[in-house]
Formats: C-alpha cells, sequence, structure tokens
C-alpha cells in the first residue's frame, strides 16, 4: 500500500529532505510526498530484463545513453518529482541540467530519450499525472507496461487485458500505439528492437519449450 505524508512541500524542501540510504522510495506528487509500495516481484524481473534488452540495443547501436539507478525526473509546471522504473538519459545533455550533479535530479525531455513505468496498483498516476508530465516536459517516448492489465478500461480496453502501450511525441503530444500477445513492440528510441509484448509480460515467469 503506497503511504502519503499530508504536508504538503516544495521540490526543493522535498530533494533537501529525501533520507540517504533509504531502504523506502519516495515520490512528490503535486507537493506530497508519497512513500511506494515495494514492488512485486514479477515487477522486478520484467524491468530488469527490459534493463538488460535496452543496454544491448543501446551499445550495439554506440549511443552515449545509460540507465541510472535512481534519478528523479521533476515535473516542470507542479511540485512533482518521480522515480521511473526505467529512466534512459542522453549523457551529453546532462552538461546542461543544473539540478544533475548535486541531486541528480532531471528536468529537461531533450535528457530523456526514453522513460517506462511498470504499472502497479497505483495506475492511475502512471495512466494521468506522470503522462501529463512527461508530455509537458517533451519526453520522446514513454511506455506504460500494464503486465497484470490493472489500468483503467479507457485506457486499455474492454475487457481489460496485459497492454503496452507506447507514447510518442508527435508536435508536442503524445500519440499512443498498444501491443498485446505478439505483437511486436514498435520504438521510436530503439527502431530494430526485435521483443513482443508478450516475451515482457512473461519475463517474470517460467517460458515455455516446445
Amino acid at each position: 500500500m503506497i503511504q502519503t505524508i499530508a504536508k504538503t512541500v516544495t521540490f526543493d524542501e522535498f530533494v533537501a529532505w529525501y533520507p540517504e540510504n533509504s531502504e523506502h522510495r519516495y515520490e512528490l506528487h503535486n507537493g506530497v510526498i508519497v512513500e511506494m509500495a515495494q514492488p512485486l516481484g514479477d515487477h522486478e524481473e520484467i524491468t530488469g530484463f527490459l534493463v538488460t534488452k535496452l543496454v544491448v540495443e543501446y551499445e550495439k547501436l554506440k549511443l552515449p545513453y545509460f540507465i541510472p539507478k535512481q534519478a528523479l525526473v521533476r515535473a516542470p509546471a507542479r511540485e512533482s518529482g518521480y522515480l521511473p522504473d526505467i529512466l534512459l538519459l542522453n549523457r551529453p545533455n546532462l552538461a546542461s541540467e543544473a539540478l544533475w550533479k548535486k541531486t541528480s535530479t532531471i528536468t529537461q525531455g531533450d535528457s530523456i530519450p526514453l522513460v517506462i513505468e511498470v504499472v502497479s496498483t497505483n495506475w492511475r498516476d502512471d495512466y494521468l499525472a506522470k503522462i501529463a508530465d512527461y508530455e509537458e516536459m517533451g519526453i520522446p517516448e514513454y511506455w506504460i507496461v500494464d503486465y497484470l492489465g490493472l489500468g483503467g478500461r479507457r485506457f486499455i480496453g474492454n475487457p481489460k487485458q496485459p497492454t503496452l502501450s507506447v507514447y510518442q511525441l508527435v508536435d508536442g503530444e503524445y500519440q499512443v500505439t498498444q501491443f498485446r500477445g505478439d505483437d511486436r513492440i514498435e520504438s521510436a528510441a530503439f527502431p530494430e528492437l526485435q521483443l513482443t509484448a508478450e516475451q515482457i509480460f512473461r519475463a517474470g515467469l517460467p517460458q515455455t519449450v516446445d
């Protein structure tokens, strides 16, 4: 269960408050500090699977990217800061990130080729608040990996089913394409990526053998 701390704070106050070496993870949602729930095992396996695949892709393409263990994404219009499940950073652009060296904080969409959220019980944050803030920041690509089909029907359809939504920025607005089952993921960031939605959803489960 996600815990909240009722007192509202600014982003700077949140960063100053954030406990060092904490076993808990926190985000700031419109001035409210939120303690994130411990992710499930399958959630962590899917995240690890995707990190491994993306590292192979950007190294193969010789792109100056890396995936930090923990870095904050600060939303520009609100007192909010997020810890995405996977945050792909463009190393050369970090020179223009004023908060990077001191607080590992990213504020510019140009620094983030791709951001991924693996859906937990707080699915509304991924489909509502974060998508709006990532769009406003100008992050060119955002994946929502809803491997349990938890999102609202207005987002993933009826009946609900495991869905991977890829949001790509077109003329300043996100356009979504959704993938299920054996659909191959189409990514502008990694056009040569050879992964299906089902391969990602089953990353935390035993694979069948023919």
